[in-house]
């Protein structure tokens, strides 16, 4: 009778375990959505769209260390820059989705390419609210490679020496 047990248990266990990983795939593939969806609606310009994906009080980290603001701040500094075809573009080559055990909250790392740097990184949290899965957090970050640290380590420091902050 034991053994009964056990192995219907293990059986039970087994037939839920493609049931969560495709449930947790479409979630994925709906956050995916979503994040493509954002960057592409800087490109366009679209300011509803870009700013209607992020949670109220989000925060969007920028490549400056001058840059964290919460998603109003963030608006009204880049409104202007939504007044023509584009804002900016950054599109993701590569994109990492991670889910919470209850499912409403969403973390991910993304590679990204863009117009006017070289790559990039961006990284985030989302939180799902009211059935709608909503930025709370973006990081979006310039990636240099280790070798030409020391090529450029002078310029940074020079430009904070500059600008009489301190790099943290």
């Amino acid at each position: 009778m034991k053994k009964t047990l056990i192995a219907l248990a293990v059986f039970a266990i087994a037939a839920a375990l493609p049931a969560a990983q495709d449930k947790n795939a479409s979630v994925k593939a709906e956050i995916d959505v979503l994040l493509t969806t954002w960057h592409k609606a800087a490109a366009t310009a679209d300011a509803k769209t870009y700013f209607g994906s992020m949670a109220p009080g989000a925060i969007f980290l920028g490549t400056d260390v001058t840059e964290r603001w919460t998603k109003e701040e963030f608006e009204a500094w880049a409104a202007p820059r939504f007044q023509g075809t584009s804002a900016w573009v950054y599109s993701a080559i590569r994109r990492s989705i991670s889910l919470s055990a209850d499912g409403n909250t969403a973390w991910f790392d993304e590679d990204l390419v863009s117009k006017s740097y070289w790559p990039c990184r961006g990284s985030g949290a989302l939180e799902k609210i009211d059935g709608a899965w909503k930025i709370q957090l973006y990081n979006l970050a310039f990636t240099i490679p280790n070798q030409v640290v020391p090529e450029i380590r002078p310029a940074v420091m020079k430009a904070f020496a500059g600008s009489g902050k301190k790099p943290s």
